[in-house]
């Protein structure tokens, strides 16, 4: 049974709309140089909750080629507050996404905290079956993993969210979802994405 991209897309539109007082997730292999910031900040410190061309280059070339290979089809968004990419990857029925979310303002580690808590992973999840944390974890300051399994029509999968402070308006997220029997695979991509903290355990 193939994942259903929809849920994605509903999280994606969830937290679009959402203003996100200038967010910032994870990078593969922490942190491979964070990309230039040509947005002027203001007399406040905020920038332009529009995208600049660095934050659509940053995802786009956030996960390098891990995700290059023929089984993965890619697609993006570019929307206020964020970029999203997608990686469908439905031989292997997995799925990928990257999100660079501009936090207008800047954020606080408390801010990043209070952004992933149960009200988000609910409707980020809304159109599984059910889920259930399994654990989280961080290397550093600035990198965290949030770790799932899910059920969706009688099919279990295995989800990793990393949230990586970039810049000091962005936060890179990057979530991969595996059924539970391609646990080699996730592993694989896993370590190849952030080979420090692959795992919780």
């Amino acid at each position: 049974m193939k994942i259903k991209i929809s849920v994605f897309l509903a999280a994606a539109v969830f937290l679009a709309s959402c203003e996100i007082p200038g967010a910032v997730l994870s990078t593969p292999s922490l942190p491979p140089a964070a990309a230039p910031q040509t947005q002027a900040a203001d007399a406040v410190g905020c920038i332009s909750s529009e995208p600049a061309q660095d934050d659509i280059d940053r995802a786009l070339k956030y996960t390098d080629e891990i995700f290059s290979g023929a089984e993965w089809a890619r697609s993006y968004t570019v929307e206020t507050n964020r970029v999203t990419v997608t990686f469908s990857g439905e031989p292997l029925n997995a799925l990928a996404f990257v999100e660079a979310l501009i936090f207008q303002c800047g954020y606080s580690e408390t801010e990043v905290d209070g952004y992933f808590n149960q009200e988000n992973w609910d409707i980020i999840f809304v159109n599984y079956d059910s889920y259930e944390a399994v654990s989280d974890c961080r290397f550093g300051e600035s990198l965290r993993l949030y770790q799932f399994k899910a059920m969706e029509e009688g099919y279990g999968y295995r989800i990793n969210y990393w949230a990586l402070n970039d810049t000091e308006w962005r936060v890179m997220g990057m979530m991969i979802v595996f059924p539970v029997e391609s646990k080699s695979l996730m592993d694989e991509y896993s370590s190849a994405l952030f080979p420090e903290l692959a795992s919780c355990k």
